[in-house]
């Protein structure tokens, strides 16, 4: 009845022992193995075990948080000079602008910690959190709109369709626990007014199984669709109903042999494990009155940036390997004076929040988390005229990764007196992927995965670890 899943299992195995330096050879046991906590493709030894990203949808403004130019000032209201700009690709948004207004920041930095990093007076409790952080200053990206920018950084290309990040660990790591997805998404909206959308398609699994890709959880109602029992139904009769099906299931997998068929077995059993594990995982009122403070008042209103980081540590604790939480509202071209306030009340307690709360649980160690994203804003002002803000930037920005690895209070790379381009230690989307990967004992170049003929992996054929940043 499982010919099927142990033909998945051989192709598996010949995969890691095919692979350049036979990776994951010492775990091919855990592949046959029933109890085993998932497969691995593991090179070297993990700094990590888990990742918890927090991707900021829209593009955050490293200039007003991250990346303080005091000497800017005395440019106020002056061209952006051509020396600096270099004929620099720019969107349509400004192309047509008479001028390009240099529009210093009017936040106030201020250093923080033994380390004395400085960030923006808008984000003081992740400031507080200093000698955890390693800021990067020195990111760099291809995509200048919104859609091929955040493909590009979930996946490693800007064209849809190629398995998303979480989707590449699900598919190596397997899951610590078997009642719950390897890779799970949560969604939330900032209070800002401008906020990019998002698709499924950024956590799917392309090419890879379907059974990789990332479990989105609701905010309203089941977590997942069809998770209670219709009336009349109870957990027994379900049981029978999904046995029969995985029979008829097994059989059709043998006539015509579809992976698929595997997958959507699977799928139907994590199903059923999940309405057992879910509801509990979800029932973040139960957390003591100091820990809920941690993360701020929004933290008791469901699908809130602040709920969503708090049930991130709650799905770290209980062994899920990726889990990426996407909020909205970083698109700041107009009415930045409003809106990056905002934006910044509804994510900086959640996210001091989430370090602390790991740091003090013993977790922060092996937990990477990281924040950013897609793209930077640009230094000259957008619609000065009409409470403007800042376009879209890929040329330098500003990331931040804790724990797993990575040195606390420390900052990398360097711009220049206009934030505009990188001087020193530039890192690219490709890098980061590759870094992320390294901590989590992988080798990004090692493991790939054939599909119409073609090895493909995440880092593409790009990306070097960054090795100044890991502790």
């Amino acid at each position: 009845m499982r010919e099927l899943e142990s033909l998945d299992r051989l192709n598996r195995r010949a995969f890691l022992s095919g692979s350049a330096h036979g990776i994951g050879l010492t775990a091919l046991g855990s592949i046959f193995s029933q109890e085993s906590q998932g497969s691995s493709f593991l090179n070297h030894v993990a700094k990590a075990k888990r990742v918890i990203y927090l991707f900021q949808s829209g593009g955050p403004s490293q200039i007003d948080l991250f990346d303080p130019k005091v000497a800017l000032e005395k440019h106020r209201g002056k061209e952006l000079p051509d020396s600096v700009r270099m004929g620099q690709r720019i969107t349509t948004m400004t192309s047509t602008q008479k001028s390009l207004p240099v529009h210093p920041t009017s936040y106030a930095f201020n250093r923080y910690g033994k380390s004395g990093t400085a960030f923006s007076e808008l984000i003081p409790n992740i400031g507080a959190m200093s000698d955890d952080i390693c800021l990067i200053r020195s990111l760099q990206t291809e995509a200048i709109n919104h859609d091929p920018a955040i493909t590009f950084f979930q996946t490693g290309s800007q064209l849809a369709g190629r398995p998303s990040i979480g989707s590449w660990f699900s598919y190596g790591l397997g899951s610590v626990n078997k009642n719950l997805p390897s890779y799970i998404v949560l969604t939330s909206r900032g209070s800002s007014s401008d906020a990019q959308p998002l698709y499924s398609r950024l956590w799917a699994s392309g090419f890879l199984p379907t059974e990789h890709s990332g479990v989105k959880l609701r905010s309203t109602g089941d977590p997942v669709y069809f998770l209670s029992n219709p009336p009349g139904i109870n957990s027994h009769m379900r049981r029978d109903i999904l046995d029969d099906l995985n029979q008829l299931n097994d059989q059709r997998s043998i006539v015509i042999g579809d992976p698929e068929i595997n997958s959507r077995i699977s799928q139907y059993e994590m199903a059923f494990r999940m309405q057992t594990s879910v509801p509990d995982l979800v029932k973040v009122s139960e957390e003591p009155e100091n820990i809920l403070k941690l993360y701020g008042s929004d933290v008791n209103r469901p699908g809130s940036y602040a709920a969503n980081c708090l049930l991130a540590r709650r799905l770290a604790e209980r062994g899920v390997n990726f889990v990426q939480l996407f909020h909205m509202g970083w698109d700041h071209h107009f009415k930045l004076s409003q809106d990056l306030p905002r934006q910044c009340r509804d994510t900086d307690k959640p996210t001091a929040g989430l370090i602390a709360d790991l740091k003090q649980r013993g977790l922060l160690e092996d937990t990477l988390i990281v924040w950013g994203g897609e793209f930077g804003r640009t230094v000259y002002a957008q619609s000065p005229e009409k409470n403007g803000g800042r376009d879209h930037h890929p040329k330098c920005f500003t990331m931040m990764m804790a724990g797993g690895g990575v040195k606390g209070g420390h900052v990398h790379g360097a711009t220049d007196d206009f934030c505009y381009n990188v001087t020193k230690d530039p890192v690219h989307v490709h890098d980061l992927n590759a870094t992320i990967m390294h901590l989590m004992g992988v080798d990004h170049e090692d493991f790939t995965f054939n599909f119409q003929g073609r090895d493909y992996r995440l880092t593409d054929v790009h990306g070097r670890v960054v090795e100044q940043i890991i502790s």
